[in-house]
């Protein structure tokens, strides 16, 4: 049985609102671009560097990705790889020993049960080892432009909370959060803007709120104007 969540004063914004609206605009002002920025060329490419992006930069992943990609090519490469050998390649991204086993583990199954494709189902992707719903989202997102959930990141989970898009802390309920308040059709496109405004200007310490087009949205930005 689910355990009903507690009231809380702060309630997500609908999807109609003027406020969701007006944030979807200043989005698409801002970010009429905005994409992955990782750098890949075939979905298996994709889904090892959202692999090596757990608890590293982006700009990191991309400077390993070029040595590690033209080293191993396809999955039965990654799979049958030598596992020192590939743990010193992605070594520099962190926790490279669980990322390798992962990788390779997964590797190994799209080699075997999906015939050296990636899976282009929620359902499958989730079977392979090191991936969950951010990850999945994602790859399906991204590389095969399926719209089958939101992805929440850290950045993103910052500005949903600060916007008044979800009243959770939980990357699974703020998902559903924004499931329920953004047009289906936007959440490819509003991830890859979310991403970039909090990497550019809503940064987690010492957001640059005065310069932000959001700010008259932000509840952070309301409650720190109050202190002063």
């Amino acid at each position: 049985m689910t355990t009903p969540h507690k009231k809380t004063k702060k309630t997500a914004l609908k999807t109609k609102s003027a406020p969701v609206q007006n944030i979807l605009k200043s989005l698409d002002l801002l970010y009429p671009n905005a994409s992955c920025e990782l750098i890949w060329h075939n979905p298996l490419q994709l889904l090892i560097a959202v692999i090596l992006s757990a608890q590293c930069t982006d700009k990191r992943v991309n400077m390993v990705t070029p040595a590690l990609f033209l080293r191993f090519k396809t999955a039965a490469d990654f799979a049958f790889a030598d596992r020192k050998e590939l743990e010193t390649l992605i070594q520099s991204t962190g926790f490279y020993r669980n990322k390798a086993k992962h990788i390779q583990e997964s590797c190994l199954i799209i080699h075997t049960r999906f015939k050296d494709r990636v899976p282009d189902c929620m359902d499958d992707l989730l079977t392979l080892p090191g991936v969950a719903r951010k990850t999945a989202n994602v790859v399906l997102g991204t590389a095969f432009m399926q719209s089958c959930g939101f992805v929440v990141d850290t950045h993103i989970k910052r500005l949903a909370l600060r916007l008044g898009l979800s009243t959770h802390a939980t990357p699974e309920k703020v998902e559903q959060d924004l499931m329920c308040v953004i047009p289906k059709e936007r959440w490819i496109s509003l991830g890859h803007q979310l991403i970039w405004h909090g990497r550019r200007v809503c940064f987690a310490r010492n957001p640059q709120c005065q310069a932000c087009t959001l700010n008259t949205y932000c509840f952070f930005y309301s409650c720190s104007k109050k202190k002063m």
